[in-house]
């Protein structure tokens, strides 16, 4: 599993230097080999370590390098805060006029896991919807932000899956357990930069079947727009993460599921929903 992971990993890297030029990404990962944490840069299939935390500005290299092959991947980002917007593709608005604002909502940084983690159900678990997503992570401390300055406060790009319960989503008073459950926001499988956010493919699989296919340049509010106006109410820190909307329709999962989110240039995010303890 690991092994095919990693070359799914690595093919992914490859993709994304070719589509937009080696020269202007870099595909940063937060990994564990040998019981320690690290930061990394991944070029093909090896990780070169660093020499803190990605989000310091020194972003050093130590000298040692792993092959995939070797680590286990974790979310790339550990937030203080992970927002969310829904309802920012039209294909997903229904019969539902578009806001005039983004719509915002927020998890909780324990609902953050990283590749092939579980998705756990609880024993109330009933009707568990996927949603792929594109992911800002914040790399500069944004409060106030202009639409136009807000680039300047994006670190990069990563996949991710707003899991929602709707059965809880429509009866709750807030989407405190809908979105924000433990396990409820897969991340990863890398943070990316250098990539035209802008126009990037999205997909998410169930079981190897297509079930959502769009692309981010159909977002009704864009990056710019969503960051800015989130800080207007919130100071965003360095690692803090944006859920920016799900496209077309989702179904249910249930117990041994495997759903995949792909953001182009990103790589394959993938989880297994495990059944309730």
């Amino acid at each position: 599993m690991i092994r095919a992971f990693a070359a799914a990993l690595a093919a992914s890297a490859v993709l994304a230097c070719t589509a937009v030029g080696q020269d202007r990404v870099t595909r940063y990962v937060r990994y564990e080999h040998q019981g320690e944490v690290s930061y990394g840069v991944l070029e093909g299939e090896t990780i070169h370590q660093l020499a803190g935390d990605l989000f310091s500005g020194s972003r050093e290299r130590t000298g040692k390098s792993v092959p995939t092959s070797e680590v286990r991947l974790l979310a790339p980002a550990q937030p203080s805060k992970v927002i969310a917007v829904g309802l920012n593709y039209k294909s997903h608005l229904g019969d539902r006029e578009a806001a005039a604002y983004p719509g915002l909502f927020a998890k909780f940084p324990t609902s953050i896991i990283g590749p092939e983690v579980p998705i756990q159900m609880t024993p109330d678990t009933e009707d568990l919807h996927y949603e792929a997503e594109l992911v800002v992570v914040i790399g500069k401390t944004a409060k106030d932000v202009s639409v136009e300055n807000a680039p300047d406060h994006v670190f990069g790009v990563t996949g991710g899956n707003d899991v929602s319960e709707r059965g809880w989503q429509g009866t709750d008073l807030q989407w405190f357990r809908a979105k924000g459950a433990d396990t409820f926001g897969p991340l990863g499988p890398a943070i990316v930069v250098g990539l035209d956010y802008g126009n990037l493919a999205l997909e998410s699989r169930l079981n190897g079947e297509v079930r959502q296919s769009s692309n981010t340049n159909d977002l009704l509010f864009d990056v710019p727009t969503i960051v800015s106006y989130v800080s207007r109410y919130v100071t965003l820190l360095p690692g803090d993460v944006i859920f920016t909307g799900t496209p077309g329709n989702t179904a249910p999962m249930k117990a041994g599921d495997v759903i995949e989110i792909e953001v182009e240039g990103v790589g394959v995010l993938r989880n297994t929903v495990a059944a309730a303890p």
